[in-house]
C-alpha cells in the first residue's frame, strides 16, 4: 500500500540563507537571482510535498469510509459472531468454481432457486452454491437468516455454512459439499433405494432427530427449522444425514413456546395442521414435520403418493389404519422386509405416529424422541388420531386445500380470517373429500 516518509531535522535540505527584506539594488543583479532561484527551489518542494500529504490524508479517509459502508452494509452480522463478515466471497470467485455457473455442474432445483457444485482454486474445497433466483420467494431477508442462522450453528447433523456472496441482485450461499446428495433422491428411486439398508435409515432417522434436539434446545438460540423435508436432508459419503436450507428458520427467545404469522411458508404434506390453519408454529411443528419425513423413510413413499388412490388419503392415514389393524409392519419398504431388526422398525413407526398426533399437546418433544429411539423399551404412550386422518372430528372447521394437495412446492398462503369465524359442522357418517377449485 502507499506509505508517506516523514524527515526533520534542524537545518534546511537546501542551500538556503535566511536573508532580511532590503530595497531592491540595480547593482547587484547577482543576489536577486540567487533569491529568485531559492524561492522556486523551495515551491517545487513544498508543493509536491503539500500534495502528497492531500493524496495521502484523501487515501485513508476513503478506505475508511468504504470499510464503514461495507460494515453498514452487513448489519445484520451478529455482533457476537464477527467471523460471519469475513464468509463474504467475491462473486467472480465463485462463479469460477462453478465454471460459471455451467448447467454440467447443475446438482439441482429447489424452491428458490439452482444448487451448483464448484471447487475453490486456493483450497481445492468441494462446495455447493445455492443460488437464489431473482424472482425467488427468498428475498433478503430469507437470505439474511441463513446467513446469520447458520453460521452460529455448528453441530455433526446440521450442515456447514461455507460463506456467502451478496452483489447486487445476486445472492450466493456457499456450503459444504456432500457427495451423495439428497435423501429424497435415494428414498423415492426405484434403484438407488436398495442403497438404504436398515442400519443406514435407522441412523438418518436417529441423526434427524439429534440435529433438531441441537437446534430445539441445545444451541444458544432456539431455532425452529420450519421446512424440514427429505429434499433437506443431505447425506455425506459415509451416507450420514445433516439437515440443510434454514431459509424458512425463525428464531425464538429462550421462554418463547409459540408464535404466529399471516405467511404461511413450508412444503405440502410436511406442516402441521395447526399451522396451515391458524399460522400458529412452534417446536411441536418440527415434531410433526419429523413425524412425516419417519414414516417416509420407513415406507419409501413420498407422503402425497396416495392421492387419489382407495387406499388411503395420505401416507399418516395408511400408516394409522395398519397400526389399529395389528400389521403397522406392512409399512415398510419391501426391501427392508426380512432385512431390519422387527422391534427396532416397530419402535420406529410408534415414534412417528406419535410424533404426527393431531394434538399439538399429544407429540412429543425431540428429546423424548430421541431418548425413545435409543432406549430397547417401547414407549407405553399410545398415538391418538394423525392429522388430516378422514376420520378426525377434533377440528371444528374442514381442512385446508393446501392439505389435501401435496406438493413439492413452497407455498405462501394467508389465513382467511372470515373462514376462521365460521362454525362448521361435521359428518361423522360420510366423508366428503374437498377440492381446490
Amino acid at each position: 500500500m502507499p506509505t508517506c516518509n516523514w524527515r526533520y531535522e534542524p537545518y534546511f535540505f537546501f542551500e538556503y540563507t535566511m536573508m532580511t527584506p532590503s530595497p531592491p539594488q540595480l547593482s547587484s543583479p547577482k543576489t536577486n537571482s540567487k533569491g529568485n532561484n531559492s524561492s522556486k527551489l523551495a515551491i517545487r518542494i513544498v508543493v509536491p510535498s503539500a500534495i502528497a500529504i492531500f493524496l495521502t490524508i484523501a487515501f485513508w479517509f476513503l478506505c475508511f469510509w468504504r470499510k464503514k459502508s461495507k460494515t453498514k452494509k452487513f448489519d445484520y452480522v451478529d455482533d457476537e459472531n464477527p467471523s460471519t463478515e469475513y464468509l463474504q466471497f467475491n462473486f467472480g470467485i465463485v462463479s469460477a468454481a462453478t465454471d460459471n455457473f455451467s448447467e454440467a455442474n447443475r446438482l439441482g432445483e429447489g424452491g428458490f432457486g439452482s444448487v451448483y457444485k464448484g471447487t475453490l482454486s486456493d483450497s481445492w474445497q468441494e462446495i455447493a452454491v445455492k443460488r437464489l433466483s431473482k424472482n425467488s420467494g427468498q428475498g433478503e431477508q430469507e437470505f439474511k437468516n441463513e446467513i446469520t442462522l447458520v453460521a452460529k450453528l455448528q453441530h455433526r447433523n446440521l450442515v456447514k455454512l461455507v460463506g456467502f456472496s451478496l452483489t447486487g441482485e445476486e445472492k450466493l450461499l456457499i456450503y459444504e459439499f456432500m457427495p451423495s446428495g439428497s435423501l429424497d433422491q435415494f428414498l423415492f428411486d426405484p434403484i438407488k433405494r436398495a442403497h438404504l439398508d436398515w442400519d443406514r435409515r435407522y441412523r438418518i432417522i436417529g441423526g434427524v432427530a439429534r440435529g433438531l434436539v441441537y437446534l430445539h434446545e441445545e444451541s444458544r438460540l432456539k431455532i425452529i427449522h420450519r421446512d424440514l423435508k427429505a429434499s433437506n436432508i443431505l447425506l455425506d459419503i459415509d451416507m450420514n444425514p445433516k439437515i440443510a436450507d434454514f431459509g424458512m428458520a425463525r428464531l425464538f427467545v429462550l421462554d418463547q413456546t409459540q408464535a404466529s404469522t399471516i405467511r404461511i411458508v413450508g412444503t405440502h404434506g410436511y406442516m402441521a395442521p395447526e399451522y396451515i390453519m391458524h399460522g400458529k408454529f412452534s417446536v411441536k411443528s418440527d415434531v410433526f414435520s419429523f413425524g412425516v419425513l419417519v414414516l417416509e423413510i420407513l415406507s419409501g413413499h413420498r407422503n402425497s403418493s396416495f392421492q387419489g388412490s382407495d387406499i388411503a388419503r395420505n401416507l399418516l392415514s395408511y400408516a394409522w389404519r395398519l397400526w389399529k389393524n395389528g400389521s403397522a409392519i406392512e409399512l415398510l419398504d419391501p426391501t427392508l422386509k426380512d432385512r431390519c431388526s422387527r422391534s427396532e422398525a416397530m419402535k420406529c413407526i410408534h415414534v412417528a405416529l406419535l410424533c404426527v398426533q393431531e394434538n399439538v399437546a399429544d407429540r412429543p418433544t425431540m428429546r423424548t424422541v430421541v431418548q425413545m429411539l435409543n432406549n430397547s423399551v417401547i414407549s407405553h404412550d399410545s398415538p391418538s388420531l394423525p392429522g388430516f386422518f378422514a376420520g378426525s372430528t377434533r377440528h371444528t372447521e374442514p381442512p385446508s386445500t393446501l392439505s389435501l394437495g401435496y406438493s413439492e412446492e413452497q407455498v405462501n398462503v394467508r389465513s382467511n380470517p372470515i373462514t376462521e369465524a365460521v362454525s362448521w359442522s361435521v359428518n361423522e357418517i360420510s366423508v366428503t373429500e374437498l377440492y381446490p377449485r
